[in-house]
């Protein structure tokens, strides 16, 4: 039985614990003082946003409400074709108001392109986006992000609530997987 066997599957860290809370750190500041006089509601899209959630939300010094949506795009599996269900809704009625999308990692920007527009269409007042991570050379459709942590290269990588097959959501940091888990 391995040591560590959670670990072993990751090629090296991209990001270590302490760099991702410092940017979450500053991205609580920033959001706290651009929604000084109308805090948002910050809506995270599962599974994947729920790290950055629940590290963000505690840095936001502002009264915020949270929701949560889950969407899939369906197509080979591995990339996003763009074509959206809606798997869980919204509990909240977001007419009028100022809602802040939540993402762990903007990759091709097909689904989130949808997601923005599904809300602006439901009356809010502004529709904004923060993620923690964004590969700008996946990127098929241009987004405006006003809030990014990190720009990352176009690997494959799983922590702090990204994964591979539901494993590794759980790592404290962001990794490169190795290869060899996921190519036969």
């Amino acid at each position: 039985m391995a040591a560590d066997p959670i670990h072993d599957d990751v090629d090296r860290v991209l990001l270590d614990e302490a760099q991702i809370h410092d940017k979450l750190t500053e991205l609580g500041r920033r959001i706290s003082a651009d929604y000084a006089e109308n805090p948002p509601i910050l809506v995270g899209v599962l599974k994947g946003a729920v790290m950055v959630m629940a590290d963000l939300a505690r840095r936001i010094d502002l009264p915020v409400e949270m929701d949560w949506m889950a969407v899939s795009s369906y197509g080979s599996g591995t990339k996003s074709s763009g074509v959206v269900r809606i798997l869980k809704d919204l509990g909240a009625d977001i007419t009028g108001r100022h809602v802040l999308i939540v993402e762990d990692i903007i990759d091709s920007g097909l689904t989130l392109k949808w997601l923005l527009a599904n809300l602006r269409s439901r009356g809010a007042a502004s529709v904004e986006v923060c993620a923690l991570l964004r590969k700008p050379e996946a990127a098929r459709v241009e987004i405006d992000v006003k809030y990014v942590g990190f720009d990352i290269p176009t690997e494959f990588v799983i922590g702090y609530g990204l994964d591979y097959a539901e494993r590794y959501r759980n790592l404290p940091y962001v990794g490169v997987l190795k290869r060899s888990v996921y190519e036969d």
